[in-house]
C-alpha cells in the first residue's frame, strides 16, 4: 500500500493512525486525512505523527489505495455525497461507522465499491482493540489481508458476516463500558468498606488484569474457573450469592442484547438517512 486516507479525525482514526505508524507497516508520509473543518485538530495529528493532512479532495485521494470512513455516523451522508465523485472501483474503502451497511455506504457512493465494515472498540487507543471486520464480495484476499494487519496494529482481530456485526457491537463495540460500569460498582464498594481510593483502584485494575490473563491462558470455563475461587461457605460464595440475588447475570444478558437491537435500530436509521440524503429531488 502506497497511501492511505482517512476521512474524519477523531479518535478512532488517531488510534489507527497511531498503531500503524508504530508497527512501521506504512510510514506517516504515506497516510493522509481530512475533516469537515476543524483545522488545529488536522494541525495537530501532523505535528504528532507526521502524517499528511489537506481539504483539497483531488489531491486527498489521488493514488490513494484505500480511504477510512472515520466520520461520525451522523455525518457519514454528507461526507460520502462530497467525497464520492472520487471513489474509484478499485479503491478500498474501509468503514468504522458504527450501524452504517455496507449496501448503504455502496448505494450513497452510487457504484460498486470493495468495502470492508470494521467493529473495533475504544481500547483501540492503547493497542487492546477487539475489531470484527465484514467484507463484501469485491473485496480481495490481498485486500482483505490488508485491512486485518491494519487493525492488528490496534489489537485482535476476527472475520465475521456482516449480519453478526450488531451483535459484536452490543458485545465488544460497547463491551468496554460494561467492564468500567463494573469497575465504578467496585470503587464505590472500596470507599463503603473503608479502602483507600488509590489502593482499590490498584487492586481491582491487578484483579481484572489477573481474571483476563486466567481466561487467555487457561483452557477451563469461565464457570469452572469461577467455581474454583468459589468455596463452599466462604466469601466468594456470599458474595455470588448476592448478585445472583439480584440477577446481575441476567441483566448483563439483557443489557447485551439491548445494545445490539440498538445498533440494529441505528443501523435502519442511518441507512434511512443516507439513502435520503441520496435521492433525486
Amino acid at each position: 500500500m502506497k497511501k492511505l486516507v482517512f476521512v474524519g479525525a477523531g479518535s478512532m482514526a488517531e488510534a489507527m493512525i497511531s498503531g500503524i505508524g508504530a508497527s512501521g507497516l506504512l510510514p506517516g508520509e504515506q497516510m493522509w486525512v481530512t475533516n469537515r473543518q476543524d483545522t488545529d485538530r488536522l494541525k495537530t495529528l501532523k505535528q504528532k505523527y507526521g502524517i499528511k493532512a489537506t481539504y483539497d479532495c483531488g489531491m486527498l485521494f489521488k493514488d490513494a489505495d484505500a480511504v477510512v470512513l472515520a466520520m461520525k455516523p451522523k455525518d457519514a451522508a454528507g461526507a460520502i455525497e462530497e467525497i464520492k465523485p472520487y471513489l474509484s472501483e478499485g479503491m478500498l474503502v474501509i468503514s468504522v461507522l458504527a450501524g452504517v451497511s455496507i449496501e448503504a455506504i455502496e448505494r450513497a457512493a452510487e457504484k460498486s465499491l470493495a468495502v470492508v465494515r470494521a467493529m473495533p472498540n475504544t481500547s483501540a487507543a492503547i493497542g487492546k482493540s477487539a475489531t470484527a471486520l465484514a467484507v463484501n464480495s469485491h473485496v480481495r484476499e490481498a485486500q482483505k489481508m490488508l485491512v486485518q494487519e491494519l487493525f492488528n496494529t490496534v489489537g485482535l482481530t476476527t472475520i465475521v458476516e456482516e449480519c453478526q456485526l450488531d451483535a459484536v457491537t452490543g458485545l465488544s463495540g460497547s463491551g468496554p463500558a460494561y467492564i468500567y460500569y463494573l469497575v465504578e460498582a467496585m470503587e464505590k464498594s472500596a470507599a463503603e468498606i473503608g479502602l483507600e481510593k488509590q489502593t482499590a483502584k490498584q487492586l481491582i485494575i491487578q484483579t481484572l488484569l489477573g481474571a483476563a490473563e486466567m481466561l487467555t491462558q487457561s483452557d477451563k470455563e469461565p464457570a469452572q474457573l469461577r467455581l474454583e475461587v468459589t468455596s463452599p461457605g466462604g466469601t466468594t460464595e456470599a458474595g455470588i450469592t448476592i448478585l445472583e440475588q439480584h440477577g446481575v447475570q441476567s441483566a448483563f444478558v439483557s443489557c447485551i442484547k439491548e445494545a445490539t437491537a440498538q445498533s440494529k435500530r441505528l443501523g435502519h436509521l442511518l441507512g434511512d438517512q443516507l439513502a435520503a440524503a441520496n435521492r433525486p429531488l
